[in-house]
């Protein structure tokens, strides 16, 4: 069993800064990569960011500049740091992992459960 737990969403005004985290535990081998997503009402879940196991970064166009993802491969955490929020960053951010449960075990990705994030003044 494997386990995503996010923290760090929030409120926050219009070029704030917020901070996320996503801590994978349970039966891990390894983690190859991960990311950030995010879905708003009415909108599909779209990629915010990711990071490989070497520490490789894409991000969306709407975020370079503003977001950076880290991730610390010894706790299995990716982080997500949100600078100069803007009222359309405002959505629930998922992480997700791509994982494998043994060296010979077949890869899978894991999902968080979603945490809001509200740019509002």
């Amino acid at each position: 069993q494997v386990q995503l737990v996010e923290s760090g969403g929030g409120l926050v005004h219009p070029g704030g800064s917020l901070g996320l985290s996503c801590a994978a535990s349970g039966s891990i081998f390894s983690i190859a990569n991960m990311g950030w997503y995010r879905q708003a009402p009415g909108k599909e879940r779209e990629l915010v960011a990711a990071i490989t196991s070497g520490g490789s970064t894409t991000y969306a166009d709407f975020v370079k500049g503003r977001f950076t993802i880290s991730r610390d491969n010894a706790k299995n955490t990716v982080y997500l740091q949100m600078n100069s929020l803007k009222p359309e960053d405002t959505a629930v951010y998922y992480c997700n992992a791509d994982y494998k449960s043994t060296p010979w075990g077949t890869r899978y990705l894991y999902w968080g459960q979603g945490t809001q994030v509200t740019v509002s003044s």
